[in-house]
């Protein structure tokens, strides 16, 4: 699994890809985010600001992706970040 603690580039950022399965208006949709906290991984759980009225849900982390600033997955103005991160042991 890719971890968003380990940082190969100064100028590299950590994105993560997180669907809300619980919500039946995106779910099966992924959305990307920027992770600013350290340790992200593929299955883990988080909490993320959703649509125009950004509504805090709980994710899942389904793709963790290292991206320059210059390079990143989406388009800057639609990316948000991670409220919180929750990790598949259960510690937070």
């Amino acid at each position: 699994m890719t971890e968003c603690g380990i940082i190969i580039k100064m100028d590299e950022m950590c994105f993560v890809a997180v669907e809300f399965p619980d919500d039946v208006n995106v779910a099966g949709r992924t959305y990307w985010y920027l992770c600013r906290i350290e340790g992200a991984e593929t299955g883990d759980k988080v909490d993320a600001p959703l649509g125009r009225h950004n509504r805090v849900q709980r994710g899942v982390v389904r793709e963790v992706l290292f991206a320059r600033r210059d390079n990143p997955p989406y388009p800057w103005y639609l990316i948000k970040d991670i409220v919180r991160l929750i990790k598949l042991s259960g510690a937070e």
